[in-house]
């Protein structure tokens, strides 16, 4: 895995402990104590908030052309992060439309995020992503 992976897994594992806990299998709600380890907090502070560092923040390709936003992060149900939602097109919101790519495809480099051998129009072209129904 990729120092970039590594640390969005451990920020997104920040952001969703609440949610994994009470979900985690094998784990009757209401039992044990919630909370991480000091070891566990010790990485906690140094991985990355997607809320700060990750999600809103522009997505451009090699030629530094701005290609989308990151909208948000998939997480599956075996708790990984495949996949960022990237909004592309449209301006002020309007004939936007949101579109997955693996997170192995993405580069962060500077504090900004590289999606490298991208267009906007292969961007565009790639399918809608549409949330499950649930």
């Amino acid at each position: 895995m990729t120092k970039f992976r590594n640390q969005l897994l451990t920020s997104v594992a920040t952001i969703g402990f609440a949610a994994v806990v009470s979900i985690a299998p094998g784990i009757p709600a209401g039992s044990g104590t919630p909370g991480v380890t000091e070891e566990e907090m010790r990485a906690v502070m140094h991985g990355w908030s997607a809320k700060k560092k990750i999600l809103g923040k522009p997505v451009y390709n090699d030629d530094k052309e701005k290609i989308g936003v990151v909208e948000d992060l998939v997480i599956t149900p075996q708790r990984w992060v495949p996949y960022a939602i990237i909004g592309v097109g449209g301006f002020l919101g309007i004939g936007k439309q949101e579109v997955a790519i693996p997170m192995s495809q993405l580069k962060e480099e500077q504090g900004r995020f590289f999606a490298p051998r991208a267009t906007r129009y292969a961007i565009r072209a790639m399918p809608r992503f549409e949330y499950a129904k649930q």
